[in-house]
């Protein structure tokens, strides 16, 4: 019998019934976001304003919530949105960009974390700062490996009852009990202005096709950009032709090759 839960089936169920998806997202990242998603094959809606970001969030099939450009206004709208995908018994993903630089960005997500998100996605740093250790983070900018930031994950997966992912040269994600390493990608990736911004937007894309399965759903994001990424790497120059040639690149992945070509092993 086949497995249903592979990347390129879930990019596959993903597609056929493209799924809208509010991002609540950073102003830096709104734009390659959004055409992230719609080369994935998704439906992107930047709703962030406290007085319809709840309302949203009730009838979109996820919601991903992402802090790099604070406000107060914006975190209202926030609460609002994550209180009411809750309700509404949807998936919503939380990105917790350089939570640790500031006394707001840390009361921020104290708050966001209390409403319990399905899937927290970060870097290293704010992977490990996140589960309360000590990280070598500057701004938005890890600088911890992955590796480092693996027993953090599980403890912020059993804690908070939701999955953790660790993105950079080899992702990691866990629920606490089980995780899978994803391998891919390119040097490029960190180099383009938000890129990890929008792989959290995608994440909820694939959580709001598989609402049951947040552990798998975030896996075959993660490798499905992983694989875009590596193959735009390839005959890109620079950072610069990257971009396009990543959304080409994602826009043209088939389910088949997904499913051939990842590389995805338990950890």
């Amino acid at each position: 019998m086949q497995d249903q839960t592979t990347a390129g089936n879930l990019l596959y169920t993903m597609r056929a019934n493209p799924p809208l998806v509010q991002c609540i997202t950073n102003f830096v990242a709104m734009n390659i976001a959004a055409n992230v998603m719609l080369a994935a094959g998704a439906s992107p809606a930047m709703v962030h304003a406290e007085e319809e970001a709840g309302e949203f969030a009730a009838i979109s099939g996820a919601l991903t919530i992402n802090i790099g450009t604070l406000s107060s206004g914006w975190l209202a709208g926030m609460l609002k949105a994550a209180q009411s995908a809750n309700e509404a018994g949807k998936p919503w993903v939380l990105d917790p960009v350089a939570h640790y630089a500031t006394a707001f960005r840390r009361d921020a997500i104290a708050r966001l974390l209390e409403l319990k998100p399905t899937i927290i996605r970060g870097n290293a740093s704010e992977i490990i700062a996140l589960a309360g250790g000590t990280s070598r983070g500057q701004g938005v900018d890890s600088r911890d490996a992955v590796e480092q930031a693996e027993d953090s994950a599980r403890q912020l997966a059993e804690k908070h009852g939701c999955v953790v992912a660790v993105t950079g040269v080899t992702d990691f994600v866990t629920d606490g009990q089980k995780a899978k390493r994803i391998v891919g990608g390119s040097p490029l990736m960190p180099r383009v202005t938000a890129l990890g911004c929008s792989l959290t937007c995608l994440v909820g894309a694939f959580a709001a096709a598989t609402p049951d399965a947040p552990f798998d759903a975030t896996i075959a994001a993660l490798a499905v950009f992983a694989l875009a990424g590596e193959r735009a790497g390839a005959t890109a120059d620079g950072p610069g032709s990257f971009s396009w040639r990543f959304l080409d690149a994602l826009a043209g992945l088939t389910p088949e090759a997904v499913d051939r070509d990842t590389r995805i092993s338990a950890a």
